[in-house]
């Protein structure tokens, strides 16, 4: 008698954008943008590729919700703040600590388009910016030199970590580069062989909070920002 084949087990639950959406992101944690790709996302939700077309278009789309998906989570509380500094400070080190654990997110958003995730951001720090009491000549500059700030180095950071091999122990490696900072020639890297020091102890959070701090302090300092005046309407 012939043995009857088993057929593969089917999801219990009906695909939604959602459920695509978050079997994108673990594809992207575990394996890179290179292996999200239509067949192995059908084989981790076990349906067709057809289906997930049904939800999305391609995969600059999918890309696009997957990085929406995960800031959209470190804005969920940045608004019930009522000071504007810790609203900023929280909402810069949520997105951070996003791209730290998501590292692709940081890569999509240096390539994204105006309309993108990225603009949610922007929209975001700027509202904290206006509670600030910044004027509105100056309000772009704040906005955006925060971002660049939070992109810029939340970007590095991801990068930083995802060229070492996966079973780095940080601290042996922060010793080895200090010592060789403070090996440099002391005339042409004075500087850099004094602070060695602290790089070898330094917490990259920390660091970070501390960059948004000196920002948050020159936006709320500096006579040319604070007393500008607007224009008066048109």
């Amino acid at each position: 008698m012939a043995t009857r084949t088993r057929r593969p087990e089917r999801r219990e639950e009906p695909l939604s954008r959602e459920r695509v959406v978050e079997a994108a992101i673990e594809l992207l944690d575990t394996a890179g943008e290179s292996g999200l790709t239509f067949r192995a996302l059908a084989a981790r939700l076990a349906t067709g590729p057809g289906a997930i077309y049904w939800h999305v278009t391609g995969k600059d789309e999918l890309l696009g919700a997957a990085t929406d998906a995960v800031l959209s989570r470190t804005m969920t509380t940045d608004t019930a703040d009522p000071a504007p500094q810790e609203a900023i400070r929280a909402l810069a080190l949520g997105v951070f600590d996003a791209i730290d654990a998501h590292p692709w997110v940081g890569t999509q958003l240096s390539g994204a388009p105006p309309q993108s995730p990225m603009l949610r951001v922007f929209e975001h720090i700027g509202r904290r910016v206006q509670a600030l009491g910044v004027p509105q000549t100056a309000q772009f500059t704040a906005a955006s030199s925060l971002l660049s700030y939070i992109l810029g180095v939340a970007g590095q950071n991801a990068a930083n970590a995802r060229q070492c091999p996966p079973d780095t122990d940080r601290t042996q490696f922060l010793d080895t580069v200090s010592d060789a900072w403070a090996n440099l020639d002391p005339e042409e890297f004075s500087f850099t062989r004094k602070v060695a020091e602290q790089l070898r102890v330094h917490d990259d959070r920390a660091e970070f909070l501390a960059g948004i701090d000196l920002i948050l302090t020159g936006i709320t300092t500096r006579p040319d920002v604070t007393d500008r005046t607007d224009p008066a309407p048109s």
